[in-house]
C-alpha cells in the first residue's frame, strides 16, 4: 500500500506541473508581449578622402547636419595646381595626337620630292662622268683612278637617290599606326590623371553623408589631417533602432513587420511606434546586460526594431519597454526593408 500511495503521488504532482506549465503558457499567450531593449544610434567617423591642412570648419559640435552638407574644406592650392599641370600634359598629348593623324604637312612632302629630283639630277651626272671618263681610258687619254673615282661616285650617288626616295615614301605614308594608337593610349592617361585630379579637388570638401547630430570635433583649423583620419564624430538621427531579446517560447508570437509600442522611463516622453525589421536566425545565451523574466542560461533570439522618433529623443543606450501589438486578425504582417537585411 505505501508503494501504490508513493506511485499515485508521484502522478498527481506531474500533472499538476504538467497543468501548471500549460496553464502557464495559455495565459501569457493571451496577454501582450512584453520585452526588454535598449536605444541603438549609430555613428561615422567623418574624414576627408585626401591628404592637406583643413583650411575652413563649418560645423561644430552639438550642430545639426543635413545630408549633402559641407563641413569642413581642406586648403585647395597645391589640387588646383596639380590639375592645371595636368590640363597642361593632356593639350601636349592631344596635340601631338592630331599631329600624326593629320600626316605630313605639303610643304614638307614637296620638299621630299624636290631632294629626290637633286639626288635624281647628280646621279645623271655621275654617270656621264662615269662615260667620259671611260672613252678617255679606252683612248689613253685619261688615267685608271679617274675613271674607278667616277664610278664610285656613281655608286654614292645612287645610294643617295634611293635614301631621298625612301624619305619621300615615308613622308607621303605619314606616321605609323602603331605609333598614332601609342599616342591615342597617351592622351588617354592624360584623360585619366585630370578625371583622379578633379576628383581629388572635390574630395578636398566634407560633406555630410546623412541626417545627424554632430557629436565631436576631433580636429581644429589650420591642422594637416592624412587620409581617412577621423575630423567628425556625426550620430545618425535615422534610422534608430532598438536593440532586444526574445525567449524561444516566444518566438513565434513575433514576425518581421509587426508594429510595436514603445515606451521609455521617462514620464514626459510619450510612447513611440515601431516595428520588427529583423529577427535573428540564430540562438545564443541572454546577455549580462538584458533583463528578462528567463534564466540567464536560456536561449534567446536577437530582435532588430526600428522606431519612429520624429522628435528625436531617443537617445543611445536608453532603455525601453516594447510591447509588441497584436496583428489584426486575417492580416498578415508587412516585411519592413530591415528584414531583407
Amino acid at each position: 500500500m505505501n508503494t501504490r500511495a508513493k506511485i499515485f503521488a508521484v502522478i498527481a504532482v506531474l500533472a499538476l506541473a504538467g497543468g501548471g506549465y500549460w496553464w502557464s503558457n495559455r495565459h501569457r499567450s493571451e496577454g501582450p508581449l512584453v520585452l526588454q531593449g535598449n536605444v541603438e544610434v549609430r555613428q561615422v567617423n567623418l574624414g576627408f578622402k585626401v591628404a592637406g591642412r583643413i583650411a575652413q570648419l563649418d560645423v561644430d559640435e552639438g550642430d545639426k547636419v543635413e545630408a549633402g552638407k559641407k563641413m569642413a574644406s581642406l586648403d585647395k592650392v597645391y589640387f588646383t595646381d596639380a590639375l592645371r599641370q595636368m590640363k597642361a600634359q593632356r593639350e601636349q598629348s592631344a596635340a601631338n595626337l592630331a599631329k600624326m593623324v593629320a600626316g605630313n604637312r605639303p610643304e614638307e612632302i614637296s620638299q621630299a620630292e624636290a631632294n629626290v629630283a637633286d639626288r635624281e639630277a647628280t646621279l645623271a651626272n655621275m654617270q656621264l662622268t662615269v662615260e667620259r671618263a671611260q672613252k678617255l681610258l679606252k683612248n689613253s687619254a685619261g688615267t685608271q683612278k679617274a675613271y674607278d673615282d667616277a664610278t664610285q661616285a656613281v655608286k654614292q650617288a645612287q645610294a643617295q637617290l634611293d635614301s631621298a626616295r625612301a624619305a619621300e615614301k615615308l613622308m607621303k605614308a605619314g606616321f605609323r599606326q602603331e605609333d598614332i594608337d601609342l599616342a591615342r593610349a597617351q592622351l588617354a592617361d592624360r584623360d585619366a590623371a585630370i578625371a583622379i585630379a578633379e576628383r581629388q579637388l572635390a574630395d578636398a570638401d566634407l560633406f555630410a553623408p546623412a541626417t545627424g547630430v554632430v557629436l565631436s570635433r576631433v580636429r581644429e583649423l589650420g591642422a594637416i589631417v592624412n587620409a581617412g583620419e577621423t575630423v567628425f564624430v556625426v550620430s545618425l538621427t535615422t534610422p534608430v533602432w532598438v536593440r532586444s531579446y526574445v525567449s524561444e517560447p516566444d518566438l513565434g508570437r513575433i514576425k518581421p513587420g509587426q508594429d510595436v509600442e514603445l515606451r521609455t522611463d521617462t514620464p514626459s516622453i510619450k510612447p513611440l511606434k515601431g516595428r520588427i525589421g529583423f529577427i535573428s536566425t540564430t540562438a545564443e545565451f541572454t546577455p549580462k546586460t538584458v533583463e528578462t523574466r528567463e534564466l540567464r542560461t536560456a536561449l534567446v533570439y536577437r530582435l532588430r526594431i526600428v522606431a519612429d522618433d520624429p522628435e528625436g529623443v531617443l537617445r543611445q543606450g536608453m532603455p525601453m519597454t516594447i510591447t509588441v501589438l497584436e496583428p489584426a486578425s486575417g492580416a498578415p504582417a508587412l516585411v519592413s526593408q530591415e528584414s531583407a537585411k
